[in-house]
């Protein structure tokens, strides 16, 4: 299928191939069919399959650029703002349509100044609420937008939402999207559309197929060995790690720049300018490493990275979700790992479950697995190596003092330096314990459904206290620097 198939205007259509954009997604195919036929929709599908472009492009066909705001897009979070304000002026920009960007901790003059030239806004829902409350817009939209309306909900915007369709047209048309449906999500779509068509790509499964999903059963003060070892073997170019606490954000990034790492915290305590700065610096490919609390890290678009690490798994499905949803984008394949702990192996049972996918267990790489691996990457590098000249006269003026041989054995020697891997030879658990592991799981689960009549499983028994608790104060204080100290120069040298 082609965009051409749907009808838009030329201009529209000039705008989608400027982009980039040569076919539609599956949710692009369900949704813009829906929405071109004026009907109200709610729409599940994986975060990084292409929304943006399912409710933008047709709602962009259909403006008629009379004046006023026509469009309305709200998102959870400031961030997610400017990249969805960002792409809807994209995808306008041959039809002249001019996009504002509200959210919080900026000029509300400003703001107000945009929006009175603008036919869409997209805004965050605390500010827009602001805005709406002091009477210091009045717009009339003929289409309104709930973007991650399940991110909105984590994040207690839900009373918000209710408040700003108060002050909305009953005639509109309003679109829903999210990448899951809790029951809370059901309930607002019953109060704000209007029978709704739904639209779900998700089969079952509420996490991208492209992504890979697989676990490292380790102990507590084991986190941060397993951490460094996993990025010296994966060597990911660009990856977010996730922790659920800001201080531990704070720790692991101040920790990582100290092991010779490109690496950043994200989280909320941060003011606006540093988070853009961070952001900007991630995006443009001059950070490797984004450290992100949960909120933060909501509605980050960044297509290119290629591994997301749990150092902490998430309590609910819904953010593991999220979580894993910032790899595997725009087609891409996409690599979550998750770092748990025997206490944690329940909760991550839980989660696969939740979330219909599989994860598959892995094993810490060793030493000498890493080395074998760069080994591997590096013969390959110096077969598909050019020669220039400046190799070439350091080899010749090398050769004076130094047999052909033994120059070749100095400069492996420097380069194995530099990939120094330090560290205890084995990290977490082996293959035998991991089995034993899932054996004593099936085992409790079964003896446990026996004992209660099988009336209450084990994601019951499981909300009934909390994992880490019991090591939490280790988790501070579980690496130590002098294993893991290293050339800032290592990622270079590959």
């Amino acid at each position: 299928m082609t965009f051409e198939e749907f009808g838009f205007k030329s201009k529209l259509l000039d705008s989608i191939k400027d982009a980039g954009f040569k076919e539609p997604s599956p949710i692009q195919k369900e949704a813009i069919p829906v929405v071109l036929q004026g009907k109200d929709i709610v729409a599940q599908a994986h975060t990084g399959t292409g929304k943006t472009a399912a409710f933008g492009l047709p709602i962009l066909e259909q403006l008629s650029l009379n004046g006023g705001v026509e469009a309305v897009v709200i998102v959870p979070t400031r961030e997610l703002a400017v990249q969805v304000s960002d792409e809807l002026f994209r995808f306008g920009k041959f039809l002249g349509i001019k996009t504002a960007t509200v959210y919080g901790g900026s000029s509300y003059t400003r703001q107000i100044r945009h929006i009175e030239h603008a036919a869409i806004v997209v805004a965050t829902p605390g500010r827009f609420l602001d805005l709406l409350n002091n009477e210091q817009i009045d717009i009339n939209p003929s289409f309104v937008v709930l973007d991650e309306a399940d991110e909105m909900l984590d994040m207690g915007f839900l009373e918000d939402i209710k408040s700003i369709f108060k002050f909305l047209p009953s005639n509109r048309q309003t679109l829903m999207f999210s990448a899951t449906m809790p029951k809370e999500i059901k309930e607002l779509a019953k109060t704000i559309l209007n029978e709704p068509s739904f639209v779900s790509i998700t089969t079952g499964e509420v996490t991208n197929k492209q992504i890979k999903q697989h676990y490292y059963v380790v102990e507590e003060h084991e986190r941060d060995d397993a951490l460094i070892r996993l990025l010296d073997y994966k060597n990911p170019k660009k990856s977010i790690i996730f922790c659920r606490m800001k201080k531990e954000v704070d720790r692991l990034s101040t920790f990582l720049v100290s092991q010779g790492y490109s690496a950043k915290g994200l989280h909320g305590d941060m003011e606006q300018r540093q988070r853009e700065e961070v952001i900007k610096s991630f995006k443009g490919g001059n950070l490797e490493i984004l450290i992100a609390t949960d909120v933060a890290a909501r509605g980050l678009d960044v297509n290119d990275v290629s591994h997301v690490f749990n150092y902490h798994i998430p309590f609910e499905s819904e953010s593991y979700v999220h979580r894993i949803g910032r790899t595997g984008r725009a087609g891409k394949e996409g690599l979550a790992i998750s770092l748990v702990t025997p206490h944690e192996f329940n909760s991550l049972v839980r989660i696969q479950k939740s979330v219909g996918a599989t994860l598959e267990s892995r094993v810490v790489p060793t030493i000498s697995e890493v080395k074998e691996k760069n080994k591997t990457e590096l013969g390959k590098k110096i077969a598909n190596q050019n020669i220039n000249e400046h190799a070439l006269h350091l080899v010749e003026e090398l050769k004076e003092q130094f047999d052909i041989s033994t120059i070749a054995y100095k400069l492996a020697s420097i380069i194995y330096e530099e990939q120094e891997i330090s560290g205890k030879e084995i990290i977490g658990k082996g293959s035998k314990e991991l089995k034993r592991l899932l054996d004593n799981y099936k085992e409790e689960k079964s003896s446990k459904s026996k004992s209660r009549g099988g009336k209450r499983g084990f994601g019951d028994r499981s909300r009934s206290k909390r994992p880490y608790d019991k090591n939490r104060k280790d988790s501070t204080r579980s690496h130590d620097s002098k294993n893991y100290k290293k050339s800032s120069s290592k990622h270079k040298s590959m």
